[in-house]
């Protein structure tokens, strides 16, 4: 080996320390906050449990309701990342952070559906540049190499937050009665006060880039942003061309039919659990249960994308494994195959989180890259939207959760495809911008 390439293997050394003091110091945060939002998104679903014979809400309802979130959260994706691209990301998700555990805790007030639907819109406004403020955030400090798996990384705290949310809701809806209040009132209440807390914690310990980190010597901000220049893919940065390239809006419409099905599954999963036969406390658990497999998956996900430098299979099999689960459970009156077919659906599922998500990096970059994540996140929420209303309506004139799981697993399949496509589009077009829609 010459000396010249031992040398570069030394600087890639030295760089990867770099990037791995960084991934250490942001990721473990990053990930808590991103658990308690979606913790706070998605207890509604387990409030349910109760709260729907308390207010008398129907299927269709609290369908509705679990999925309205999703219409601010879509409206004010794209203008919230130019917020934090313009502001900064501490003081964004500061605002974003208080605001939104403000909301959360005030479902404990509603009483009609009306009142259910507006705090449920206000907090996907307040939460809508969280996520995608996040996946932005991850590149003004890694190269693309590292993306996927530090996505997934960071992306743990989704099945995570039904791991710890699950009991935790569970023993929270036994407070029934306490102070004079019901036990899905208490579940909201405690619920949305870590967001309010953990927001001035945001602005003690999360920078606003490289730059302004205290943490870091000269020669490693240095570092970072020669690596960031070197793996920048080509193309333009500016953002009206990039809202109106066909591979993000492909990606997107990717995303929407693949939220509509894991929404469909996630906001009604403890009322599919409970319709088993168990006990409150014991869904709970059973939840909590059926994403375990969900975080080794994602790991491994996320480290294979990485490791091999590849995308889109590493998204497209494990969503058409997750919708052949779902044929299968929307067939069997079994339980127990339903709950296994659940389990391996989910986790597989979450085993794209890193590589789908760190796609739009790997062809934009600049305020182009901030564009196309909240485009994406747009769509998607389109289909979060949707997927929880379509199972309520599918389960009030069916009486049953099967066909809402094959409606779930066509969606899969459907964005399996989608992502198949754009990835013949990028090998063919790997760094221009196809022509406008």
């Amino acid at each position: 080996m010459s000396e010249e390439v031992e040398g570069r293997l030394r600087d890639l050394a030295d760089q990867d320390q770099v990037f791995s003091k960084c991934a250490w110091r942001l990721i473990p945060f990053m990930g808590l906050l991103f658990m308690v939002s979606f913790i706070d998104r998605t207890n509604a679903g387990f409030a349910a449990l109760t709260m729907n014979k308390d207010l008398g809400f129907s299927p269709t309802e609290f369908g509705f309701g679990a999925g309205i979130f999703f219409i601010g959260y879509s409206l004010f994706q794209v203008p919230a990342n130019l917020i934090l691209d313009r502001i900064g990301a501490r003081s964004w998700f500061f605002c974003i952070m208080a605001v939104w555990g403000s909301l959360s805790a005030s479902n404990a007030l509603i009483q009609t559906p009306f009142s259910f639907y507006v705090v449920r819109f206000l907090l996907g406004v307040a939460e809508a540049g969280f996520i995608p403020g996040m996946f932005l955030y991850l590149t003004f400090w890694f190269p693309r190499g590292h993306l996927a798996r530090l996505t997934a990384y960071f992306m743990i705290a989704v099945p995570l937050s039904f791991v710890i949310g699950g009991p935790v809701a569970s023993l929270i809806l036994g407070m029934d009665g306490l102070a004079g209040l019901r036990g899905w009132q208490w579940l909201f209440l405690m619920e949305g006060l870590p967001a309010l807390l953990l927001a001035f914690v945001v602005l003690k310990y999360l920078p606003d880039g490289p730059a302004r980190a205290l943490w870091l010597t000269n020669a490693e901000k240095q570092t970072i942003v020669a690596r960031l220049v070197a793996e920048e893919p080509a193309g333009r940065p500016d953002l009206w061309p990039v809202l109106r390239d066909l591979r993000v809006v492909a990606l997107g419409i990717a995303f929407l039919a693949a939220n509509v099905a894991a929404y469909g599954i996630l906001l009604w999963l403890p009322q599919i659990v409970k319709a088993m036969g168990f006990s409150n406390t014991v869904t709970g658990f059973v939840v909590a249960l059926c994403f375990v497999a969900a975080i080794p998956a994602m790991i491994l996900g996320g480290r294979s994308s990485s490791r091999r430098g590849e995308r889109i299979w590493h998204v497209a099999l494990p969503w058409l494994l997750t919708a052949s689960c779902l044929a299968v459970a929307s067939l069997t009156h079994s339980n127990a195959i339903v709950l296994a077919a659940l389990i391996i659906g989910l986790a597989a599922n979450s085993a794209t989180y890193g590589a789908f998500h760190s796609l739009p990096s790997s062809f934009l970059r600049g305020t182009a890259v901030a564009g196309g994540i909240g485009l994406m996140g747009t769509f998607g929420n389109i289909g979060a939207i949707l997927g929880p209303a379509l199972t309520g309506v599918l389960v009030q004139g069916s009486g049953n959760y099967r066909t809402g799981f094959a409606a779930d697993g066509i969606g899969f399949a459907l964005a399996a495809v989608i992502v198949i496509a754009v990835g013949v589009a990028l090998a063919l077009c790997s760094t221009e911008v196809l022509p406008a829609t």
